[in-house]
């Protein structure tokens, strides 16, 4: 385990990488990672390489380490009310628009995982499913009325 004293170093780093991008880069943006891997936040480090930086950090700290900057530049108080969820920074002297494209080009689609929010409004057609009878529950427990017909389990209306 770490102790307080590596602790407390490394938060101090922290302050300090991010105090040195605010001032160096004069754009930036926050970038929501949910669902991103460690393999896919590498492959866009590497093509961002020369043109941009990427800080990921905890939201308290990231907070408290734009309120010390704020005093010398009080647009940073714009950043506060995004800094929820799971984002991070893009520090950048290029064009945003740019950047944005470099970042978007990585983007790849994956299967959904167990318990994840769909980014978008999933909706499944009342129809048979081919399913047998003993799969009932499964659609009992969503809420989903059915009925068997044929010795399959039949959807009766669109559900999303």
């Amino acid at each position: 385990m770490v102790n307080a004293k590596d602790r407390t170093a490394w938060k101090a780093g922290y302050f300090v990488k991010i105090a040195a991008l605010l001032n160096d880069y004069p754009k930036c943006f926050i970038v929501k990672v949910d669902n991103v891997g460690s393999k896919q936040m590498q492959q866009i480090r590497m093509s961002l390489r020369g043109t941009g930086v990427i800080l990921m950090g905890k939201n308290t700290m990231m907070r408290k380490a734009i309120r010390a900057q704020a005093g010398e530049n009080p647009q940073l108080d714009k950043l506060m009310p995004h800094l929820k969820g799971n984002v991070g920074f893009v520090f950048t002297r290029e064009d945003l628009i740019q950047v944005r494209e470099k970042i978007q080009s990585n983007k790849v689609e994956a299967p959904a995982k167990a318990g994840a929010l769909a980014p978008c409004d999933v909706v499944i057609p009342g129809q048979n499913t081919g399913l047998g009878p003993e799969k009932t529950s499964f659609f009992q427990a969503l809420q989903i009325q059915t009925k068997i017909s044929k010795g399959t389990i039949e959807m009766l209306v669109s559900s999303s």
